[in-house]
């Protein structure tokens, strides 16, 4: 985080007013939140979260020898029909916290030793986040932020983060429209993500990664493979090499499983096979990438 106080406290304040018509996402609900009005979201104004802890099981650079300091968000501005954390985007379970509140947690990962604040689908709470971190902030916290979102994000909210996040890790689902809008119920996926993705790297550009091998600073893309290639992801790869960086790191994951209402719906009522991953690593190879992935297992690159 590189801007003051005084500059944090200017960007929580603009952007709560974002919540009176709400268009933290681009779903634009337009709802007043402030008022306790619900859009998609079925949020209102206060901060719901579901866990929170040291985290092992992200990517290397993330979780070094002492974890994440991850902190898990009720809700999500996507609707995927396989996700895997349903409990907590769906069903939405969780529980209030004040800003307050959430700068206490977040001090107290630090003090036990996690190398970042691990924000989990902060989308929707964005605003009140910044709030909180503005508290935490106040009272010593220094290591790096890490917003692990989607991908579905507005340009304008970006703009509110320029300076206070460290490292971006968005996910970049789908390539084409239409499979976006049948697999996780949002609009306009490709073009929203490649613009998030752009002003993203704008800001933090490549992930630099010290000598302990702990992510400092940078974009960190997530690209999950899906059953016979509904993610469309040769398009993807493309555009991260060519319209990004070709040395963007980038975690192209085999760990799709039919969770949640995914065995409704073939076709991706069933695992991914080992070839369908390989030709993702094939195809990311091929436009030039390298860095934060190996055959079947997940390496770091430096």
């Amino acid at each position: 985080m590189n801007i003051t106080l005084e500059e944090l406290k200017k960007r929580y304040q603009s952007a709560l007013r974002l919540l009176e018509e709400c268009r933290v996402c681009p779903r634009q609900c337009g709802v007043n939140r402030l008022q306790g009005e619900k859009g998609y979201c079925q949020l209102s104004s206060s901060l719901v979260i579901s866990s929170y802890g040291p985290h092992f099981g992200e990517e290397p650079p993330l979780v070094g020898r002492h974890g994440s300091g991850t902190i898990f968000f009720t809700s999500c501005n996507l609707d995927c029909i396989f996700c895997q954390n349903y409990d907590i985007s769906h069903l939405r379970h969780g529980e209030k916290v004040s800003p307050e509140e959430l700068a206490t947690i977040m001090l107290h990962l630090q003090q036990r030793g996690c190398h970042n604040i691990n924000l989990v689908t902060p989308t929707p709470q964005t605003p009140q986040i910044l709030q909180a971190l503005y508290h935490a902030r106040q009272k010593g916290l220094h290591i790096p932020v890490v917003y692990n979102c989607g991908g579905y994000e507005p340009l304008e909210v970006l703009k509110l983060l320029d300076g206070v996040v460290d490292i971006y890790m968005p996910d970049f689902k789908y390539s084409d429209e239409e499979k976006a809008f049948k697999l996780s119920g949002i609009r306009h996926y490709p073009q929203v993500a490649k613009e998030a993705l752009k002003e993203m790297h704008r800001q933090v550009g490549d992930l630099e990664i010290d000598s302990q091998g702990i992510a400092q600073r940078g974009l960190l893309i997530r690209h999950l493979v899906l059953p016979n290639n509904l993610a469309g992801t040769a398009e993807i790869v493309r555009f991260i090499a060519h319209q990004l960086s070709p040395h963007s790191y980038v975690n192209i994951m085999d760990q799709y499983r039919p969770l949640f209402k995914a065995d409704s719906y073939p076709p991706v009522n069933r695992s991914i096979t080992g070839e369908e991953f390989q030709t993702a690593i094939d195809l990311a190879r091929k436009e030039g990438l390298s860095r934060g992935f190996s055959s079947r297992r997940l390496i770091l690159w430096f």
